[in-house]
């Protein structure tokens, strides 16, 4: 659906340069609603390999520092996974964007203070180099989660603060070694947050440009659409045009052949309609077949199609039809035009506006071409004008036992 308000928005977002990343409300929304789902998936795949990571860390804590296995073991497969995996599952199931983010990041921070905590934990020579390995918690909430840039600021801030907490108050630790790993945390920080920066302007710039086009194509679309109706509809009368009576009567033709059902049509002409013409003029001419037009279109079934032939001249295809159907069909529509009492003094003072119908009925069979139908319901329609116009004349009729067309001329006249 094509919705102007947001191509706008769209459009004034992509003007304002690409440093800003919160769009307007509308776009916001459009944003989140597209790609929440996906990134609630991509971030629990991440939040999972990084949980295995994690605890594989264990490997060095029993190697490193056997004096706080135990202790390592229970913060990190005891602590961490019980408060990491219920977030993974509701992010998984869907919560709002806020919320993900949020819970994302406190994995984060749970993290690194459960790393801070083992690592004051030991008393083990050289123990304190394990915290040149706290920036890859950072890389894993900026870059790997790829939290929103504001999230990732926020989380960066509180465990550069945790860990200068743990780092500059652990006395094993020489202050060289403290000066040296801060510095590199914090370089850590710092290129990780340029780095998630670019990846959510990117995101954001490229999904503008895919919005504006998927924005466009419903124009596109719609003009397409526009355009292929009205190829196929008279524009005065707002019908079926003869281009679209072609396209659709082999179609009916063929359907009733391998149904085995009837197929009718009437051929509906206006009567004396160039002396109204002459009369009154093609202005009002042209009014005068909207009114009929009209007329035709309220008093026939959904599934029929009516038709401006050409002129004053109109078609209604009828499916599934029936000479006992199709007759009072056709009369519905005469008495209707006659009822409109549009004058015609083109003939006469008391004269109005009418039509004469001529209807035809047959089974469609293979040694037959739909050109026939036509032609039968034509050839009623001179005889309905022969007989004096405004009336109906049906042309066919149905023997059922042997599926043959009989000529059998009725006449109903107003």
């Amino acid at each position: 659906m094509i919705n102007d308000t947001l191509l706008t928005a769209v459009e004034d977002e992509l003007r304002r340069g690409p440093w800003r990343l919160r769009f307007a409300d509308e776009v916001e929304a459009r944003f989140e609603e597209d790609t929440q789902r996906q990134r609630s998936r991509s971030m629990v795949m991440a939040g999972l390999i990084s949980a295995i990571i994690y605890c594989l860390f264990l490997i060095n804590d029993h190697s490193f520092r056997p004096d706080t296995f135990t202790t390592a073991l229970a913060l990190r497969v005891g602590v961490m996974l019980p408060f990491g995996m219920p977030i993974l599952w509701w992010v998984y199931r869907g919560v709002s964007p806020a919320q993900r983010e949020t819970l994302m990041a406190s994995t984060v921070i749970v993290a690194t203070v459960i790393s801070c905590l083992i690592l004051v934990e030991s008393t083990v020579p050289y123990s304190y180099l394990d915290v040149f390995s706290f920036g890859l918690i950072l890389l894993v909430g900026n870059i790997v989660y790829s939290l929103r840039f504001n999230y990732a600021c926020v989380s960066s801030a509180i465990c550069i603060f945790i860990i200068l907490l743990f780092v500059l108050s652990y006395d094993p630790m020489p202050p060289e070694a403290k000066r040296l790993a801060i510095f590199t945390i914090i370089a850590q920080t710092l290129f990780t947050l340029v780095a998630n920066y670019r990846f959510e302007q990117s995101e954001r710039t490229s999904y503008l440009h895919v919005l504006k086009e998927k924005l466009r194509a419903g124009y596109y679309l719609k003009d397409n659409q526009e355009l292929s109706r009205m190829s196929v509809t008279d524009p005065l009368t707002n019908l079926a045009n003869r281009r679209q009576f072609d396209t659709v009567f082999p179609v009916r033709w063929q359907e009733a052949t391998d149904k085995g059902l009837c197929l009718g049509l009437m051929v509906i002409d206006i009567d004396h309609f160039k002396a109204y013409n002459d009369y009154y003029g093609h202005p009002q001419g042209d009014e005068c077949l909207r009114q009929v037009a009209t007329a035709m279109q309220a008093n026939s079934r959904d599934a029929d199609l009516v038709v401006r032939f050409g002129g004053e001249e109109f078609v209604v295809l009828i499916a599934n039809a029936s000479p006992e159907a199709a007759k009072p069909a056709a009369e519905r529509i005469r008495c209707n035009v006659e009822a409109l009492e549009i004058p015609n003094h083109g003939v006469s003072a008391q004269s109005v506006v009418t039509v004469s119908v001529g209807v035809a009925v047959l089974y469609p069979k293979v040694s037959l071409a739909p050109a026939e139908l036509l032609s039968q319901a034509d050839d009623a329609l001179y005889e309905a004008k022969r007989q004096g116009r405004n009336r109906v004349w049906v042309a066919s009729a149905i023997d059922s036992s042997s599926g043959d067309n009989a000529i059998d001329g009725l006449s109903v006249s107003a």
